[in-house]
């Protein structure tokens, strides 16, 4: 490159963090007002500042422009901006989706390439700092100080009298992600008086849930199942179809259902904090939340289950690690990937479908007898992306230790093809979603002669890419049982299809509901309309 073009491409080189900062912050794109202070600072600093400064304004702008990358792809997964001092176990976490879903080769590769182009990127605007012209002058460091007041400016936060010309959109990011870890800290101190105060803490057992004594309860999670999934004309078909099959064999069962909306304090991801969220009773929208409530006395539904008789279990297929903050939630038996006995070859990321978790939940902990009532807490994750391959429905007899599914395995088209087209993303999503509802209706069907309660319920809405939605976070919540048992839900709409107007519960509010709702015991010939099952369910 010609030395007399240098200091032009060195100066259009330290504006791109800017630039793609203000990309990150949703602002047009503007002027960007920090970097005529950049470019004055190094060409009129003393030579003995240059090389400290140089280092300094390296440092700044690869953070910067780290933290635009980290904002932007929380962004389209999560909907919300990245926090450092929250969101660094996040790192882990994609490393697993990414190695579950493309491979191990392809994941390790993406890594490679992503910190190789952060290096490349350091290494520009190191050669980029070094490449101004030199003019030690205090004219021209006194010459950056009108453009410092213009960025502190704009970057201030409140309403302004002036608005000046151009943006410090690098500032206001670097000043909301400073906020944001000072709200947070905040946030958890009064996070944990609240976790501390607990209304059920010393609750007596046969206070807990007494309608539903003697009875199996099902809390099945739903992966990505939104409102979307009811509301966008891309799915709404399909599913409301699936539900409305499942509503009428349900029916010819002896079971009823009734529905309406929780507000989920997650989208797109971070299943873990939506499930936290419903069984504590409180708003878990955070790593930093998530582990003071792992550090807390309060009791979850699990807990309260425990103490008021039941089994308690946790059907988890996605663990695959250790978990040792299981033992906190409640649960007398987990069942990880390991526990279920699957020894087919897993779907992607997906480790087994859930027909089969089902099926050996079902196998494990309910066909044994004698045995007391199960609390069961279950993650269903076919409808968790990649959403290829789909397995169909078999017969449930046959299902064996999970081998016959392995032909579904291998068919259909990887991750890395169908996510090369938006279109194709979402039809593979429609169709996971399809499936697992069906899988859980038929489940439900299978269990009807035991008179369980089921409680079905999305853990979060899809990304906004396939949600179509970036700002809902809504999801439908099902409860299942017998007409009677559901009464203390009367202003829920009846079926498995919540209505538009159907009641919006924040997620952290539905465990006090549930214990309300079934705080009476009921009539038992009313309300069963048949005999009520001895204990063991059979």
């Amino acid at each position: 490159m010609p030395a007399d073009r240098r200091p032009i491409a060195a100066a259009a080189l330290l504006a791109l963090p800017l630039l793609l900062a203000q990309h990150a912050a949703r602002l047009p794109l503007g002027f960007p007002l920090e970097l005529p202070v950049v470019l004055l600072l190094l060409a009129g600093a003393p030579a003995v500042l240059r090389a400290p400064l140089r280092l300094g304004v390296t440092a700044v702008l690869a953070v910067l422009l780290a933290l635009a990358l980290l904002d932007l792809a929380t962004a389209a997964a999560l909907n919300r901006r990245f926090n450092p001092l929250l969101d660094l176990p996040l790192v882990a976490d994609a490393w697993r989706l990414a190695s579950g879903s493309l491979g191990v080769p392809l994941a390790l590769a993406a890594a490679a390439a992503a910190a190789g182009g952060l290096g490349l990127a350091a290494a520009s605007l190191w050669w980029a700092a070094g490449r101004l012209p030199a003019r030690p002058r205090p004219a021209l460091l006194a010459l950056a100080v009108p453009f410092v007041a213009l960025a502190a400016l704009d970057a201030a936060p409140g309403p302004r009298a002036f608005d000046p010309p151009g943006t410090a959109a690098a500032s206001r990011l670097a000043l909301m992600h400073v906020g944001d870890g000072w709200r947070a800290r905040g946030d958890l101190a009064r996070f944990r008086a609240e976790a501390a105060a607990d209304a059920w803490a010393a609750a007596p057992a046969d206070a807990i849930l007494p309608a539903l004594k003697g009875r199996d309860v099902f809390l099945m999670f739903v992966e990505s199942y939104g409102r979307s999934a009811l509301a966008n004309p891309l799915y709404a078909p399909g599913v409301t179809a699936v539900l409305a099959e499942a509503e009428v064999r349900l029916a010819a069962a002896g079971l009823a259902a009734r529905s309406a909306w929780l507000d989920s304090p997650v989208v797109g991801g971070q299943s873990w904090l939506a499930r936290a969220t419903l069984v504590s009773g409180l708003a878990v929208d955070n790593e930093g939340r998530y582990r003071a409530l792992l550090a807390s006395p309060r009791r979850t539904l699990p807990h309260l289950a425990q103490a008021g008789g039941w089994r308690t279990a946790a059907v988890v297929p996605a663990i695959t690690l250790p978990w040792p903050e299981a033992a906190w939630f409640g649960y007398d038996t987990v069942l990880a990937a390991k526990d279920l006995g699957y020894a087919g070859l897993p779907f992607n990321w997906v480790t087994m479908p859930d027909q089969f978790t089902l099926a050996s939940f079902e196998r494990r902990l309910l066909d044994p007898a004698p045995r007391p009532p199960v609390f069961a807490e279950i993650a269903l994750i076919s409808s968790h992306a990649p959403w290829t391959p789909i397995p169909p429905i078999l017969p449930w007899e046959a299902l064996g230790d999970g081998r016959v599914f392995d032909r579904f395995a291998t068919a259909g088209e990887p991750p890395e093809v169908v996510w090369r087209d938006a279109d194709r993303v979402r039809e593979q999503y429609r169709r996971s979603l399809d499936y697992t509802l069906r899988v859980v209706g038929g489940f439900a069907e299978r269990r009807a002669a035991t008179r369980p309660l089921v409680v079905v319920v999305g853990d979060h809405q899809p990304a906004p890419l396939v949600s179509g939605d970036p700002e809902g976070r809504e999801v439908p919540v099902h409860l299942i049982g017998p007409p009677g048992l559901l009464a203390g839900f009367a202003g829920w709409s009846p079926g498995l299809l919540p209505s538009a107007d159907a009641p919006v519960l924040p997620m952290q509010a539905f465990r006090d509901r549930l214990l309300a709702g079934f705080a009476a015991p009921q009539p038992r010939q009313a309300a069963l309309g048949r005999p009520l099952p001895p204990p063991d369910g059979h």
